[in-house]
């Protein structure tokens, strides 16, 4: 396993290259998007399940007008809770050059959450549907889809980190959607992904709702000395840093 190494989320230590800190849920969703509940609903579920640190990653893009009033909400809750909270927005990779959709004012986020929920292929974006109809029709193989994958994460983690600190969402869950086994996801691929992550010093979340990545590759990036977060992905105040998946992880 690797050595360890901590990291640091607006000063507090959230997790290691050796361990996942299970006080911590890097990823929650609000109702100012993905969301249920208000941010201040989020904090006190937060604060019941015993976090020290909570990162709100709303799902945000070109057209996104609310970023100062989530990132106000934030602020406020701060004032009534020990825990570190942090403002972030999910973004989505839209080409394979990493080009990744974008509020047009990044100045609330202390960090951008970067997801690919669809592979770019060419000025194609293909979800899991049409992934697998191309691997059924065998236009792609699978792991012509796996190399795209990493290819196009890889790049969108260089390209976040050059505005603001970036983390890695639901890493490879595209992978599973499509019906295609993680074993796709050779070693040297994880190293590429690994080299992008030290290199850029991004975080990979651990999805408890989307179980991902898999013990696995959760393994082989801890090997490679990358630093691994509990994320729960909540969309209800009451999922938040309730962990299943994590603790078998």
């Amino acid at each position: 396993m690797g050595a360890e190494r901590e990291s640091v989320i607006g000063g507090g230590a959230v997790g290691t290259a050796c361990a996942l800190d299970l006080a911590v849920d890097a990823h929650v969703h609000t109702g100012f998007a993905a969301g249920r509940d208000a941010v201040g609903v989020v904090v006190s579920a937060a604060d019941r399940a015993g976090l020290t640190a909570l990162t709100f990653a709303d799902q945000a893009g070109p057209d996104t007008t609310w970023l100062p009033a989530y990132a106000d909400a934030v602020r406020r809750a701060r004032h009534r809770t020990e825990m570190t909270l942090r403002v972030a927005a999910e973004v989505e990779v839209v080409r394979p050059d990493g080009w990744l959709g974008l509020p047009a004012d990044l100045a609330p986020l202390d960090a951008l959450s970067v997801a690919v929920s669809a592979l770019p292929v060419g000025s194609e974006l293909l979800g899991p549907r049409e992934i697998r109809a191309r691997l059924d029709a065998g236009v792609l193989t699978r792991d012509q889809v796996a190399g795209l994958l990493v290819a196009a994460t890889v790049k969108g983690l260089e390209r976040a980190s050059r505005y603001v600190p970036a983390q890695l969402a639901r890493p490879l869950a595209l992978l599973g959607q499509a019906g295609v086994d993680d074993s796709a996801v050779t070693p040297a691929l994880i190293a590429e992904l690994a080299s992008a992550c030290r290199t850029t010093g991004a975080l990979v979340e651990v999805s408890e709702a989307w179980r991902s990545p898999s013990p696995r590759v959760v393994q082989m990036l801890l090997d490679a000395a990358v630093l691994v977060v509990p994320a729960s992905d909540a969309r209800y105040a009451v999922e938040v840093g309730r962990w299943q998946y994590l603790r078998r992880v």
